[in-house]
């Protein structure tokens, strides 16, 4: 299953696809007893899909069989013992993915001749990605970071490894690095190519950088790289060859302290607003000037759902399953905002008070 959407990534999901390109959303769950209805959630939503392939006229039966058959083996890839709060399953000629979500989805079942994205950006935006590269002389291995968790990136050539012949044996089998390994000029072209490596990876897909490791290996990595400056440094050894609960352990509060840090700047920029008269509040008055592209900054509580209909002027409230009902309007306007240059912050519960779980610094 998926969890990274880079922009790269995200352009190939958004192309056109020949007709139809299914996407099927269900929410999912990670405890009892919810969980163990998961299952036949999912085969029933998946069941739908194929029934409308069924009754589509504009579905020739040769291009019906090869996406029910993607659907099918999207359906067989599923691992439902570590999902998270929302699945989504692509499907067409061709192809498929599943994608797996810190954030939960409302079930559904769309085709068209392009896959439903929103809900992927929204919850990649409220899991506020970062990477994390650890650092020793022999072993450098990059971790995709979400809300709560690491998990090992085996792309753009890491983990990097380097040839052990003329290494101490001794020392390869102790936790972490003698300083001197990082005066040896193998080292520092080791550590280079590295930081290009790293480089490439944050040109594709640009998030924040914590970089761990002995003290002598970040200064090192400083003063070969260039891919670090701004990263936040970690003096933590032992790291490249540690399981993901250590460094996720390790990183930790660095991440929670950059969290509030960057909730009290919303809360100050969304306050200043106020008085500049470039604020907006509520789902209604902020999707209208989401369409407009006038919203530079969104915050939107962490778990704020709403269901609402657009009656042609304004959003009003609906109830789940109501003809035209919009069940996913919030992840429609963090992408929409998203995609005219917003910035878009989510917060925990509670922190926007009266302006209803979503607001907005406009730009004019």
């Amino acid at each position: 299953m998926e969890h990274a959407l880079s922009p790269t990534t995200l352009a190939e999901l958004r192309r056109p696809r020949p007709y139809p390109a299914v996407s099927v959303l269900t929410p999912t769950h990670r405890r009892e007893p919810e969980k163990s209805q998961d299952q036949v959630r999912l085969r029933n939503v998946v069941a739908e899909a194929k029934k409308q392939l069924e009754h589509d006229p504009a579905v020739p039966r040769d291009r019906r069989a090869d996406v029910v058959a993607q659907l099918d083996q999207a359906l067989a890839e599923v691992d439902l013992t570590h999902t998270e709060d929302g699945l989504v399953i692509f499907a067409a000629p061709g192809e498929h993915q599943v994608w797996s979500l810190a954030r939960t989805v409302p079930e559904r079942v769309v085709l068209s001749d392009t896959f439903l994205t929103r809900n992927l950006v929204s919850a990649q935006a409220a899991e506020r990605p970062f990477w994390v590269l650890s650092v020793a002389s022999d072993r450098v291995t990059l971790w995709n970071g979400g809300a709560d968790r690491v998990v090992e990136e085996r792309s753009g050539g890491f983990p990097m490894v380097r040839d052990n012949d003329n290494f101490d044996p001794e020392r390869l089998q102790r936790v972490g690095d003698q300083p001197s390994a990082y005066g040896d000029e193998d080292t520092r072209h080791f550590l280079r190519e590295a930081d290009r490596a790293m480089t490439a990876i944050l040109r594709d897909s640009p998030r924040p950088l914590y970089v761990t490791g002995q003290p002598a290996a970040l200064s090192l990595l400083d003063d070969v790289g260039e891919a670090v400056k701004d990263a936040s440094h970690v003096p933590h050894g032992g790291l490249a060859n540690a399981s993901a609960d250590a460094v996720w352990q390790a990183v930790r509060p660095l991440i929670e302290a950059e969290e509030a840090r960057g909730v009290d700047s919303v809360a100050d920029r969304l306050e200043a607003a106020r008085g500049h008269r470039e604020f907006a509040a509520g789902v209604d008055e902020v999707w209208q000037n989401a369409r407009q592209a006038r919203v530079r900054l969104l915050a939107v509580e962490e778990n704020y759902r709403v269901t609402v209909r657009d009656d042609g002027e304004h959003l009003v409230p609906a109830e789940s399953g109501d003809l035209d009902a919009r069940e996913d309007i919030v992840d429609e306007i963090v992408e929409q905002c998203l995609q005219t240059g917003a910035e878009v912050r989510f917060v925990p519960d509670g922190t926007l008070g009266e302006a209803g779980g979503i607001a907005g610094v406009l730009r004019y």
